[in-house]
């Protein structure tokens, strides 16, 4: 990505040729620039103010791949839901719009057209809706000024407001007929931004938004003479606004804290020489020099030697890592004790940090089943309380002779409460807390269905190789039978398994190379399906072979020491040419420093555990017994899938894995996890994933899950229960106007302030 994420900032148009990928597969492992066409559509919470809007249902929506063209904008003002709703409404109207989604963790707009010319439309919509935008030449502000004068100077409408009235109230025993005016003219000054905001509102397609009950509430007490209470509905009203701004960027700060960790700058080094570029100039390839104390600006591979790095920014360890040379490192780790050169890896758009913002992005548009619900629910709340306010209105004056100044105070009071703000942020709030805290932490969630479905799992199923185990084995025995040499065997089986991406083959490969045997070229190399590899040399077929896919029985001697070698948890395969036996060669894999750690956290919590692998069952035994697991072995990759379908049949089931065989499990699964590890296929699958292969955090992501359903709990009862109460009071004549306001603000900041604790989860593994 450019630097600071600059692509999210602009609405560079680029044209888009291909086909769109769905955003129901996201895909954690690349991320395209904003101002590219981007295939990832995303909704999103966001803005200010609140109303029973329209929310899409869909957990995910792809942008259609028949628009040309791509925009994007980010967006100033958001702090809740509803207002980024507001901005979707109004800009899907213009035509040539195929589609537009606002996202709130990034406060990007990103607009899918045919016509290249709307971009100029979409940007004077983007004002008359209320909101300001940076455009593609614009710079996002580089640090945002401190102190009391940029107290002041944010908070100017509230406090020329507040002193207004202040000076109304102290000159009202002295001169009261002033006073009423200064009242009068306080509110309809302040009350003109606002009521031109609805007006613009309602024309873009949002007729209930809260400025248009605000308005109504407060021109309705001028009317009845309250102008008092008028201006302190309009005060209270800007200063919940504030509260929402303050809560909602305090949900975006772990967002920004990413965007930061990429430098301004780098040092590349060109025909020796080191020349400070910017890092968004950097490509694939190029070499950059890293001080001490420098992160990285994109990903890259040691060039030489060795040195430590704090990633903790982006997995949460926080003992530096010491990677050597070729090892990768992530974009915004930070050198701690050399100086080190670095090769490009990532192109622009594609480093670790994008990936993880992209992730954030997407996981907007996949929203959990209760959050559907309230935005369902939100449609018809607001008209349905406005059809009950003007009944409040005319009924008891019509019907039994109540005075109608009252019944209008009382049915002003219900407008304000009509409002769906508390509830309808009450689970994006909490969610959106819940998936930060996941990534500080180095696991990523897509998006709130994925959080929730973590929250009810009772089993979790795990691939071995590379899940539980470091996922790289190393030869430990090779066995000749009489009349073959070791090196023979060696240089044979290990010419069949070059350009095998599987573990076992590399580290064979890897030992042949290390003991400097040549390797003849082998042809017709095939992979047979759980069961081993072939491949044909000097037109001879020479057959790596798992014991218990022998066609033939093996020799009790050699056939004894397989099963010792089973019994030690080594992965063993017999040698063949042709049909005769050459051999055997065995390797071990070792388990993951904390597998039996995340394992004893799952059972604490409930959760039964089961180990999914191809070995044989003797091996399978004896690494289950190390970590106390159960387990099933000898299973093809349709196995896996077979008795993962049947666990998800009884119950709610994780499937954990890292490469291509466990994709198919990880979809049949309630929710897929990939090891960050792990292959591109694995981790496009997988519902979430772990950057840093800790799999103890396994335990703390459900945890942080069942916390985050909790809170989601709390605040709709809060919102509810804060309604429900002064609905009646507002009924009976106990609260006026001003309570009214300040119990929908208030309802607002309390849930979203409650849904920020998130944010400082504590796991019980910490």
């Amino acid at each position: 990505m450019c630097t600071k994420h600059e692509a999210c900032r602009s609405n560079k148009v680029a044209m888009n040729p291909t086909q769109a990928t769905s955003c129901s597969s996201p895909k954690i492992t690349s991320i395209k620039m904003a101002t590219v066409a981007t295939t990832e559509p995303e909704s999103c919470s966001s803005s200010a103010c609140c109303s029973g809007t329209d929310p899409s249902d869909e957990e995910s929506d792809s942008f259609s791949s028949q628009a040309r063209f791509s925009h994007s904008w980010k967006i100033n003002g958001m702090d809740c839901p509803s207002c980024a709703k507001k901005i979707e409404t109004a800009v899907n109207k213009l035509d040539g719009i195929v589609e537009a989604k606002v996202l709130f963790a990034t406060e990007k707009l990103v607009v899918k057209s045919n016509d290249i010319a709307v971009a100029t439309l979409v940007e004077q919509t983007i004002l008359d809706t209320g909101f300001t935008f940076l455009s593609p030449d614009q710079k996002s502000a580089q640090s945002q000024p401190t102190g009391w004068k940029s107290v002041v100077k944010q908070n100017s409408q509230i406090i020329a407001i507040a002193s207004a009235m202040a000076v109304a109230a102290v000159i009202k025993p002295f001169q009261p007929q002033v006073s009423e005016w200064l009242f009068i003219l306080t509110c309809l000054v302040g009350l003109y931004p606002i009521g031109k905001k609805a007006i613009s509102l309602a024309k873009s397609g949002t007729p209930f938004a809260i400025e248009t009950l605000m308005s109504v509430a407060a021109l309705g007490a001028l009317y009845l003479g309250e102008s008092v209470e008028a201006a302190m509905v309009l005060l209270l009203f800007l200063i919940g606004e504030r509260l929402e701004a303050f809560a909602a960027s305090r949900a975006r700060s772990g967002v920004q804290a990413l965007m930061e960790l990429v430098p301004e700058t780098a040092t590349k080094i060109v025909d020796g020489q080191r020349v400070e570029v910017s890092a968004s100039d950097l490509n694939q390839g190029d070499v950059i020099e890293v001080s001490p104390g420098g992160r990285l600006p994109a990903d890259g591979k040691i060039l030489s030697g060795a040195a430590s790095f704090d990633e903790s920014a982006l997995t949460g360890e926080s003992i530096p890592v010491e990677r050597f040379v070729n090892e990768p490192v992530m974009a915004g780790a930070v050198v701690v004790d050399k100086v080190i050169r670095l090769t490009i890896t990532s192109r622009q758009g594609e480093n670790a940090i994008d990936r993880i913002l992209h992730l954030i992005e997407e996981a907007e548009s996949r929203k959990a089943p209760l959050e559907r619900f309230l935005d369902r629910f939100s449609r018809w709340y607001t008209p349905l309380m406005m059809l009950v306010s003007a009944l409040v209105i005319i009924t008891p004056p019509l019907l039994f002779a109540q005075p109608w100044e009252t019944w209008v105070y009382r049915g002003l009071a219900l407008l304000l409460i009509a409002c769906p703000c508390a509830l309808v942020i009450s689970t994006p709030a909490a969610i959106t807390s819940g998936l930060a805290a996941a990534a500080r932490r180095g696991a990523l969630i897509k998006g709130g269905a994925a959080l929730e479905q973590l929250g009810h799992v009772e089993s979790v199923a795990f691939d071995k190789t590379g899940t539980l185990t470091k996922g790289k084995p190393e030869v430990t025995d090779v066995v000749t039978v009489s009349g073959v040499d070791e090196t023979w065997l060696l240089q044979h089986i290990a010419a069949i398994e070059v350009g095998s991406s599987h573990p076992l083959a590399t580290s064979l490969v890897k030992l042949a190379q290390d003991r400097e045997i040549t390797l003849p070229e082998a042809k017709d190399k095939q992979a047979l399906i759980g069961s081993g590899i072939q491949g044909f040399i000097a037109n001879e077929c020479f057959r790596a072979i798992a014991p218990s896919k022998l066609e033939f029985a093996l020799e009790p001697e050699l056939e004894q020491q397989a099963a010792q070698l089973e019994e030690q948890g080594k992965t063993v395969i017999i040698a063949l040419r042709e049909q005769q036996v050459l051999g055997l060669i065995a390797w071990q894999d070792t388990l993951r420093d904390d597998a039996k750690k995340a394992v004893q956290a799952l059972k604490d919590l409930g959760i039964h555990s089961i180990m999914l692998t191809g070995d044989n069952p003797r091996s399978a035994a004896a690494i289950s017994s190390q970590i106390n697991i159960d387990f099933q072995a000898s299973l093809l990759p349709q196995d896996k899938v077979h008795y993962v379908e049947q666990l998800s049949s009884q119950h709610k089931v994780a499937m954990v894995g890292d490469g291509i065989n466990d994709a198919p499990a990880m979809k049949a699964a309630s929710i897929g996890i990939a090891m960050g590890g792990g292959t591109d296929v694995a981790l496009e699958t997988a519902d979430a994933a772990i950057t840093h292969n800790r799999l103890v955090e396994l335990a703390t992501m459900i945890e942080l899950s069942r916390a985050t359903l909790s809170n989601i709990r709390q605040n709709i009862a809060l919102a509810l229960g804060l309604k429900g109460v002064f609905l009646v009071t507002s009924l009976l004549g106990i609260t006026g106007l001003w309570v009214a306001v300040l119990a929908d603000s208030g309802a607002t900041a309390i849930v979203t302030l409650n849904a920020l604790r998130l944010l400082k989860f504590k796991s019980q593994q910490d």
